[in-house]
C-alpha cells in the first residue's frame, strides 16, 4: 500500500493553552513541500511554521490540489503525506528549517 494523503490539522484554539509561536519566511525564501492529496503528490509552498506550547509543530502549506486554484492548509509535522523538497531527509520524514529570526531593530528616540 502507498503513502496515505496528508491529514489536515485543526487550527489552534484557546483551550490549547498558550498561543503558538508563528514564524514566516520571506516570500523569496519560502521552502517547498510535497503534499499528498487525492492520491497524488502536489508541490506546495510553506507559508508559516507554528510551534505549539505542547511541543507539536505545524506547517501551513499553499498548494494546488488539482483544481487550478491554490488552497492553504495546516498540517501537523511530521507525517508521511508531507515531504520537504530540496532538503535533507534524516529520520524518514525530513526536517524543515525553522524560519529565520528577523533582526531586532532598536527604537530611536525622537531628538529635539
Amino acid at each position: 500500500m502507498g503513502v496515505q494523503d496528508a491529514t489536515d490539522a485543526r487550527p489552534w484554539r484557546p483551550e490549547d493553552n498558550a498561543w503558538p509561536q508563528v514564524k514566516t519566511w520571506p516570500t523569496y525564501a519560502r521552502p517547498m513541500m510535497r503534499v499528498r492529496a487525492g492520491g497524488r503528490w502536489h508541490r506546495g509552498t510553506v507559508l508559516s511554521r507554528q510551534d505549539w506550547a505542547d511541543g507539536r509543530v505545524f506547517y501551513q502549506v499553499s498548494y494546488d490540489p488539482g483544481t487550478s486554484s491554490e488552497v492553504a492548509r495546516l498540517f501537523e509535522w511530521p507525517q508521511p503525506g508531507l515531504q520537504p523538497i530540496g532538503l535533507p531527509a534524516p529520520a524518514g520524514h525530513g526536517a524543515l528549517p525553522a524560519p529565520p529570526t528577523p533582526p531586532r531593530v532598536g527604537a530611536q528616540a525622537a531628538g529635539g
